[in-house]
């Protein structure tokens, strides 16, 4: 890094997860939350980054597993009935 920064070829570390977590200014910033999920326990993430000081983020629930929500998000958007979604799910759409 230091012969690509000195010819002006910009340029970092790549980091692992686990270096990111303890990188000093993640952890200055705060930049990993843990929130709970119910099937899961406690789950690491990344925060948001935007720090707003009159509205600041809200972390509610953990991110969702795969397919979590695809049944609420259907009814909701496209109305479709239990029966529908079945047929959606005995295709493999779902």
């Amino acid at each position: 890094m230091e012969t690509l920064n000195a010819a002006k070829v910009s340029c970092g570390p790549i980091n692992a997860m686990s270096d990111l977590e303890h990188d000093p200014h993640v952890e200055a910033r705060s930049m990993i939350v843990a929130l709970d999920h119910p099937s899961l326990g406690a789950v690491r993430t990344v925060a948001s980054p935007l720090r707003l000081s009159r509205s600041p983020v809200a972390y509610r629930r953990a991110p969702p597993l795969m397919g979590e929500h695809t049944q609420e998000v259907l009814a909701g958007l496209l109305g479709l009935g239990p029966e529908a979604m079945a047929a959606l799910s005995d295709k493999g759409a779902i």
